[in-house]
């Protein structure tokens, strides 16, 4: 505290005093006037003395102030002329009006004074309101504009933004590989050439992980482990996992080429959520088909390669060990309810059949969800409603939900996407979910499944339901109906056993023709009627060529056409002459786009819908879309374009 204002707070206990004494010499002047007179005098002396203090007092302040205030303004302008810190002052028409001495040193300029603000500063668009970073030569700067006062501030955080750039490139990432199909590839080698050809392998691996410094780390004869940093996964991903086509190319003499599957996980910065993440990820690209990567970057989730189909297993212990699973839960469960996608098809109508026959087998009460019937169903359910025994098995989504229990057990056909069922709620309620599927695993997944079958090599759920059947019990019967019911979804997704067959298909198909089977039942359930076929033919009139391979037809505006009926102009599109991809965009009758995507193989187009939002498998996938026509096509069409950038698929 300074001293003048010392004397100022002394001052204030002075004057009580002074009132005080002044008060007992009236008292004493009342008994003795005399003694009174006398003790004025001192006091006179000193009410003097306190006047000469306070004028001093006054003095010291005035002093004090105008010290102050020359101190105050000589630090203002030291801040804003010594200080790392740029200041700038426009005006209405942002013509800069002034600016403190290092922003000239920052633009190397005696002075921008009167030049426009956004050519004398190096924005790429309109300044708005609040932070913003902004490059100046090799240097970062915080810019900080206030439009109220016309004001802006720069400060260089070049050191900041750098340190927290080396932070993000430095965070740890974690990835597993797995060669998915080494027993099949192996399958026929003999010791000493199996070895031969893995040392290829892991000698191809190995180098890989050297060229871009990545931990490398066996675990097992097919697994290895890999950690990295955010820099080198950064340039993993620009390379697009070129290991994927390094492996396959190394084998590719094999009778089945060496492929891959790798899970990443990166965005954390604990270990164990780390490796969760990591396994979760190999687990997504396996199921997905393998030959593929699976990086799971926070919560963003990206996939890279799957160009190819899965291959097929040639061991069938999977199948009886899940057919034997489903055994005991079916038995411990005191009813099953089986549903398929939204708008059911003949592989998800077969296989819900195939399952409730394994329901009745061990004498409990099964339902299969309907929420409607569809063109393409609609001559199977007429015989199946004519079956005494299954016709009074199915049952609309309310009265699921009002017959599913504690003991209920739920079984999902044709779809792992909690999005498709036919009643989401039921997911929800049932305390215990089975999924049966053939396509490729993707993002909107049913987590909380007690049981999983997911073999995306399979040709359709139909020939995987057939395979559980077989191993469910010793002396497994099945009526024809169940049994056509079973092969007319097999034969609907592999185009009467063009596409998408492998041997266990046609073993499945034999067993579903020595239990009675009707081929001629099914060709007269797959028959087309004529108004449909000059539908498809006005659809089809619009197809235009892109990439020299690609199909598109977009159909007429207005005019609105089934999810079935697009399906079927795609695959018909697919079978031209020097198609690779067809895709087919119309308006449905439920308001939205809907596109239609298939190929043979060589492309994939499930990657392709989920760039839209949708999925499906490698060779046919689909996505519906909110919106117009021409909003759809144009989406369709730039996502063509980067996917051709980026992996040239259409050459």
């Amino acid at each position: 505290m300074p001293s003048f204002l010392l004397k100022r707070w002394h001052g204030r206990h002075i004057i009580a005093a002074l009132i005080f004494i002044a008060i007992l010499i009236i008292v004493i002047t009342f008994h003795n006037w005399l003694l009174g007179v006398l003790a004025l005098l001192p006091l006179a002396g000193l009410v003097f003395f306190i006047w000469k203090a306070e004028r001093a007092f006054t003095k010291d302040l005035y002093v004090y102030i105008s010290t102050l205030s020359h101190r105050v303004k000589k630090a203002g302008n030291e801040v804003i002329h010594q200080l790392p810190i740029g200041i700038i002052l426009y005006n209405e028409d942002q013509i800069i009006e002034w600016h403190n001495p290092f922003i000239s040193t920052l633009l190397d300029k005696a002075s921008i004074i009167g030049e426009p603000l956004l050519e004398a500063l190096p924005f790429d668009q309109e300044l708005k309101e609040g932070e913003h970073s902004i490059r100046i030569g090799a240097s970062t700067y915080q810019l900080i504009h206030k439009p109220e006062e016309k004001l802006i501030y720069l400060q260089d955080v070049t050191n900041q933004t750098d340190l927290q750039k080396k932070y993000q490139e430095e965070r740890i990432a974690i990835g597993l590989i797995m060669l998915d199909n080494m027993d099949e590839a192996t399958q026929g080698m003999d010791d000493q050439h199996r070895s031969i050809t893995l040392a290829k392998v892991t000698g191809e691996i190995n180098d890989w992980a050297q060229r871009n410094h990545l931990f490398l780390r066996r675990t097992n004869s097919d697994r290895f482990l890999i950690m990295m940093n955010q820099r080198s996964l950064q340039k993993l991903e620009q390379d697009r996992f070129d290991i994927l086509d390094e492996v396959r190319d190394v084998s590719s003499e094999n009778k089945v080429p060496f492929t891959l599957s790798i899970g990443v996980a990166a965005g954390s910065d604990n270990l164990i959520e780390l490796g969760h993440n990591a396994q979760a990820s190999l687990d997504m690209a396996l199921g997905r088909g393998g030959d593929q990567v699976a990086v799971k970057n926070g919560q963003k989730l990206s996939f890279y390669g799957g160009r190819t189909n899965a291959v097929e297993k040639r061991t069938r212990v999977r199948a009886r060990v899940i057919s034997h699973a489903l055994r005991d839960l079916i038995k411990d469960s005191d009813k099953v309810i089986i549903m398929g996608h939204r708008t059911p098809d003949m592989d998800s109508i077969g296989a819900a059949i195939g399952v409730l026959r394994a329901v009745h087998l061990s004498n409990k009460q099964g339902y299969i969800v309907l929420e409607g019937i569809n063109p393409s169903i609609e001559r199977l359910m007429e015989v199946l409603y004519d079956h005494e025994r299954i016709g009074s098995c199915f049952i609309t989504p309310e009265e699921a939900l009002e017959l599913t229990n504690l003991r209920t057990l739920a079984v999902v056909v044709d779809t792992h996407r909690s999005s498709m069922v036919a009643e989401p709620k039921l997911l929800s309620l049932a305390p215990r979910i089975v999924i049966v599927d053939h396509h490729r695993r993707g993002e909107d997944f049913i987590s909380d499944a007690v049981l999983v079958y997911m073999e995306p090599y399979a040709s359709s759920t139909c020939e995987l339901v057939t395979e559980l059947l077989q191993y469910f019990n010793e002396r497994v019967t099945i009526d024809n109906v169940e049994a056509t019911a079973l092969l007319a979804g097999i034969t609907v997704d592999t185009k009467s056993f063009s596409l998408r067959t492998g041997a266990r298909t046609f073993e499945a198909a034999s067993f579903l023709r020595r239990n009675g089977a009707d081929s001629a039942l099914i060709q007269k359930l797959l028959k087309e009627d004529l108004e449909a076929y000059i539908k498809k033919a006005e659809i089809v009139k619009h197809a235009e060529i892109m990439y020299e391979h690609v199909a598109l037809a977009v159909a007429d505006k207005h005019r609105q056409y089934s999810q079935l009926l697009i399906a079927q102009v795609a695959d018909t599109l697919v079978n031209m002459t020097d198609i690779k991809a067809s895709f087919v965009i119309s308006e449905r009758p439920d308001g939205l786009i809907g596109i239609s995507a298939r190929s043979l193989g060589q492309v994939n187009v499930q990657v392709i819908m989920e760039r839209l939002g949708g999925g499906g498998h490698l060779t046919h996938a689909a996505v519906q879309l909110n919106g117009t026509l021409e909003e759809a096509t144009e989406q369709l069409k730039r996502v063509l374009q980067e996917i051709d950038a980026e992996e040239g698929l259409f050459e």
